[in-house]
């Protein structure tokens, strides 16, 4: 008797969570997503309901639950064209990030097709193919992102698979015309490499019961490939300088894990925080037994008049800091086979801070501040030179289908000298595209 009353009990108090933490979590999607309105394309988007146009967004649209009948499919255009001038002719040695400017003149670096929409009842779908021209002027073609997600999990789970930015920090996961800055921060590309950190796997979710937006997530992937820069990556002897050694998994061991905490307060009715943890554990090809650990921090802050219009105006503040330890084994130097390099610990670290001021409506002025070291090692490479740079820049959108940017870049390398850049950058997009994550 005593064992029905339980079960009772338990079937009447589970819808009732079940119906408590829906809303919750409807109210902390809601909320993260009107603060990354500030600083992203989807910024603009607000802009729309001032002009009377359609929404034509398909993050909104993302959000209505799909149906089995009638679904859909966005598709969208957004091309990046970058053109400056600097006092240092090689701008790959400058610029290392595969969106950045890359040659004095113009560049395409990313022109972007993107489609999303419902998948059934169960999943939505969502897919990113880049077209990029390199310093050549040779036309290159990615998948950058093809991945479903689930809609319909209980206790606030969410599923992701395929191939996708994993989500480490703030700018890793978002695309290039969601940056704030012409170019990648540094830190960025030291420890994830010019195309960022992504490859394919499975990410799980948990969207915590609390009061306030807290998020769990923990990304498994493949630890090889050309966007696994500090792990398996063809890339990874510009590291350790060594000759990469082929490995093939074994078990979890050699997988990429990435596990993520991000919580979002309310400061007061015109502030928000956000504040996030990360870190990604995996294999490196120095050796047969070689591993990488990557640590890093971040935060955003965001203030917001009560009676703002459009969005405007506002102050945002946004820096992230990592630290990596990449363990490299003894190994044979892929510069000079006579010699061999020893087994040590490589030791990065670096930050970049950035604060926003939204003038008025559709005027940004920008402010970012880069900084990265590494320790000496029996390797020298200038991707782990110390360096800083300094970045003021301004941006005008004219609509919310174009934006102008210019951007002046000082920069000082460490025993290789300081130079001086500058960069106009131009955006247009055609269709829909799906807003990015807070």
């Amino acid at each position: 008797m005593r064992g029905r009353s339980i079960l009772c009990a338990f079937g009447l108090i589970t819808p009732l969570l079940a119906q408590a933490q829906a809303p919750q979590k409807k109210d902390s999607l809601a909320k993260a997503d009107s603060a990354a309105r500030a600083d992203s394309i989807a910024l603009v988007h607000e802009l729309e309901k001032e002009l009377g146009k359609p929404a034509g967004d398909s993050g909104a649209a993302a959000q209505t639950p799909p149906h089995a009948s009638g679904g859909y499919m966005n598709i969208g255009f957004v091309s990046l064209t970058d053109a400056g001038w600097s006092t240092e002719p090689d701008i790959g040695s400058l610029e290392r990030g595969d969106h950045d400017p890359q040659v004095r003149g113009f560049t395409i670096p990313n022109t972007e097709l993107a489609l999303d929409g419902a998948v059934d009842p169960y999943f939505k779908g969502f897919s990113n193919i880049v077209f990029k021209l390199d310093k050549n002027g040779e036309t290159g073609v990615e998948l950058e992102e093809a991945f479903v997600l689930t809609t319909s999990l209980p206790a606030n789970l969410q599923l992701k698979a395929g191939q996708f930015f994993t989500e480490f920090g703030r700018q890793n996961p978002q695309h290039p015309h969601s940056w704030a800055f012409v170019d990648q921060p540094l830190v960025l590309n030291r420890m994830f490499g010019p195309d960022g950190l992504r490859s394919q796997g499975l990410r799980v979710s948990w969207l915590a019961p609390t009061p306030f937006y807290t998020e769990a997530l923990l990304s498994i992937v493949n630890s090889a490939g050309g966007a696994t820069s500090s792990f398996r990556s063809e890339e990874s002897p510009e590291i350790h300088g060594g000759r990469a050694t082929e490995r093939a998994v074994r078990g979890l061991q050699d997988m990429l894990i990435v596990p993520r905490l991000a919580t979002s307060f309310d400061l007061t009715e015109t502030q928000t925080l956000l504040l996030g943890a990360s870190a990604a554990f995996g294999p490196n090809n120095s050796g047969s037994s070689a591993r990488t650990r990557i640590y890093g921090v971040d935060g955003y802050w965001k203030w917001k008049p009560a009676a703002a219009q459009q969005g405007f105006p506002f102050i945002s503040m946004q820096g992230e800091a990592l630290l990596r330890r990449y363990d490299a084994a003894e190994r044979v130097s892929a510069d000079v086979p006579t010699v061999t390099l020893p087994n040590e610990t490589l030791k990065d670290r670096g930050a970049y801070a950035q604060v926003l001021w939204g003038i008025k409506p559709r005027i940004v002025a920008g402010l970012r501040g880069d900084w990265a070291r590494g320790d000496d090692a029996s390797f020298d490479s200038e991707l782990r030179a110390d360096r800083f740079r300094v970045s003021p820049n301004f941006t005008w959108y004219p609509t919310e289908f174009s934006k102008f940017r210019v951007q002046y870049n000082y920069d000082d390398r460490k025993e290789i000298g300081s130079d001086h850049s500058l960069w106009f950058q131009f955006e247009f997009l055609l269709g829909a595209h799906a807003s990015h994550k807070f």
